[in-house]
């Protein structure tokens, strides 16, 4: 509790507040979801710095957050919104939404916002980690992503973690550490977006067809995210 009150103390001091914590209306949502759209399609157009062929094969889910937000005054916080889809029987599920906050992470540069694409490696997806709050390295094994749609990633490397985390910020696209990053549900804009309460495995298991407005998302993400024909 201590470390939301002051992280929402210096997100409020920066001007971040208000738009950050602000209940999002359908446009906004709309919104999000393309730019989530635009940045999958971005980084994977470029060969050589996206994400390794043989991740994107075993991926479960993958969750976009644009633009994260950096308040640095005597204590640093990050903060930021997205989307998140996963793999089900047939296809990649309608999204929900999510947040993610935590200290700062070293990579930003003045009020520069920060891309970040995480990508769950195994059968514990975020369908499971989203039943509740789950902390990156904490509740979850994470390891920086390799980059590269041709690079190898290391056996090893999608064993031992959960999650694969990304950051992009001008124009540089890496692997990061986010441990200690917090992820949880946004029920609000995921409620609003739907327009009923839904929960969120009953989403992201593919249950709840995705709306309009979603399907250019979806579509994105399963043009790149294409399950193994071998």
């Amino acid at each position: 509790m201590k470390t939301t009150k002051i992280l929402a103390t210096f997100l409020c001091a920066a001007g971040l507040a208000s738009p950050a914590f602000a209940a999002s209306s359908k446009a906004d949502l709309n919104d999000r979801l393309e730019k989530a759209r635009v940045i999958i399609n971005e980084i994977m157009q470029t060969p050589d710095k996206g994400v390794p062929d043989n991740i994107m094969k075993q991926a479960t889910c993958v969750a976009v957050v644009p633009s994260l937000k950096k308040a640095a005054f005597l204590v640093g916080g990050q903060y930021g919104q997205g989307v998140v889809t996963c793999r089900t029987g047939h296809g990649w599920s309608a999204p929900a939404f999510i947040r993610m906050a935590g200290g700062s992470f070293g990579f930003q540069i003045g009020g520069q916002g920060t891309d970040l694409v995480m990508v769950a490696v195994n059968d514990r997806g975020m369908q499971d980690l989203l039943k509740s709050k789950f902390k990156i390295g904490g509740d979850a094994a994470a390891a920086a992503g390799p980059v590269g749609r041709n690079s190898q990633a290391s056996t090893n490397l999608t064993l031992k973690s959960e999650l694969l985390t990304y950051s992009r910020s001008r124009g540089l696209f890496a692997g990061i550490d986010l441990d200690g990053t917090s992820v949880s549900q946004n029920m609000d804009d995921t409620n609003e977006y739907y327009g009923a309460p839904h929960d969120f495995q009953e989403i992201l298991k593919g249950n709840v067809l995705p709306p309009d407005g979603a399907k250019p998302f979806v579509r994105t993400i399963a043009k790149y995210f294409h399950a193994s024909q071998d």
